[in-house]
């Protein structure tokens, strides 16, 4: 009946010994065979499609299903016979819903996520509801043809899963400048746009890229002008230099039309540029998201650093970013210093000797050092009075032969270096998801943050 079992033996001292054998490949591969062959079947499910006169009839086993699904079992009492209606997508995945149900595995391609987890919602199948829903989370940087993390996050919504929706936005907000080119970006929802819009992690090369693509997004939907006006009011003009606020004054439709709705925010935008950010702050209050910056990858503001095989040494690199946002501060540059160290180690654990013959007091391994991340500046000004920076470093992963970013870090100007950098990568491996063809891919984003100096008189 059975093949040779897989034994185990366990030495107990003396002649004891205690054998495990192991038959379960086996007895899932006959309770599949049980579903395919519809052996000693008690139960019929009859699958319709909704809108076809498809019907899909499966000769199954109440004991399997009830065990794994109450619904099922509330279903089957006293019955020998369900008519089960469901949508193409999922009517399509239900024979490898119900092979799940008896061996407890399942394989599964990314447009078959969302209707594989309808189906384990639907029959509270908790076990299959939390393997998909932990697959959506770890395959959002997947390439897919038609994009899947938009359609992932509105489904996240509607069923109330509150981890899927915070994952797919931190994804959306990180790689937001890819997803605005490709045809995904047509299918955000007004909801999402505008809480993308709030965020101050958005992950693009400028605000004029984040302005142009919700203009062509209002262009494509058309959306009441209440709608558009909030949008418009969500962008930070003070980030778009003046020559293409000017630009976007005379030649976007957007804006032509709306111009009234956001005149205020343009003309603060222009005195932002006009003046000094010290004298600006003394009559305004730029502790607001206007004048914070978003992750913008222009060299204005920061550097690539690729780190060809991470964990041999230290490295370091320099690079310069304008001062501000202000047109005023435009021609000022800073110069910073970065310090990558793959294997350090705090003071608090670092060898200390001593002069008896055991030498070193505590033995500590190299390997058990940790990666460090130092930015600095390399000289200090008068010019940074009222301005503090955000430091961002965003960590490229490789999926299916495009870049995207998984992970960000980032910490302010009172510490030179990120406290959690890396923490858990492995920089050994070379299969490490952290490396990219054996090397660190590396953004480093600069963010000036200007500060009120005299409080406002009302």
């Amino acid at each position: 009946m059975f093949p040779d079992p897989v034994v185990q033996k366990a030495e107990l001292g003396g002649d004891s010994t205690v054998a495990t054998i192991n038959h379960s490949l086996s007895l899932l591969q006959q309770l599949q065979e049980l579903l395919h062959n519809g052996n000693a079947s008690d139960t019929t499910l009859r699958v319709r499609t909704t809108g076809s006169d498809e019907i899909k009839v499966f000769h199954t086993h109440q004991l399997m299903l009830s065990l794994q699904s109450e619904i099922f079992e509330s279903l089957l009492h006293n019955q020998t016979m369900l008519t089960l209606h469901e949508s193409p997508d999922s009517a399509a995945l239900f024979e490898k819903f119900i092979r799940y149900l008896y061996c407890g595995e399942i394989s599964i391609l990314l447009h078959q996520a969302i209707p594989l987890h309808r189906l384990a919602s639907k029959y509270r199948v908790s076990s299959l509801q939390r393997g998909v829903a932990e697959y959506m989370k770890n395959h959002l940087a997947i390439e897919s043809n038609q994009g899947h993390v938009v359609s992932w996050y509105h489904y996240a919504v509607r069923i109330g899963d509150e981890a899927l929706q915070e994952s797919c936005l931190q994804f959306l907000a990180w790689n937001l400048s890819a997803v605005m080119g490709t045809a995904e970006w047509a299918s955000v929802s007004v909801e999402l746009l505008l809480l993308l819009l709030e965020r101050s992690d958005l992950v693009l090369q400028s605000e004029l890229e984040l302005y142009t693509a919700v203009e062509e997004w209002v262009a494509k939907h058309q959306p009441e002008s209440s709608v558009v006006e909030k949008m418009l009011r969500s962008m930070r003009y003070p980030m778009i230099s003046p020559s293409h606020l000017f630009h976007l004054q005379k030649q976007s439709l957007v804006m032509v039309k709306h111009y009234n709705a956001v005149q205020d925010l343009l003309f603060q935008a222009f005195q932002f540029h006009s003046a000094s950010p010290i004298h600006f702050a003394k009559y305004f209050d730029v502790n607001c998201s206007m004048f914070l910056p978003r992750n913008y990858l222009s060299t204005s503001w920061g550097s690539q650093w690729v780190i060809n095989n991470p964990a041999r040494d230290d490295r370091s690199t320099s690079f310069q970013t304008q001062l501000g946002p202000s047109n005023h501060d435009s021609s000022k540059r800073v110069t910073w210093n970065v310090l990558f160290s793959p294997r350090w180690l705090p003071v608090s654990l670092r060898p200390v000797y001593s002069d008896s013959v055991s030498g070193a007091i505590q033995s500590i391994r190299i390997e058990d050092g940790r990666p460090r991340l130092v930015i600095t500046p390399a000289t200090t000004s008068s010019d940074f009075a009222g301005v503090s920076f955000q430091k961002t470093i965003l960590v490229g992963v490789k999926q299916q032969g495009k870049v995207f970013v998984k992970h960000a870090y980032s910490f302010h100007q009172s510490t030179d270096e990120v406290p959690d950098f890396l923490m858990h990568a492995d920089l050994q491996k070379r299969t490490s998801e952290y490396l990219i063809d054996n090397s660190l891919h590396l953004h480093i984003i600069i963010k000036p943050v200007y500060h009120s100096l005299i409080k406002v008189k009302k």
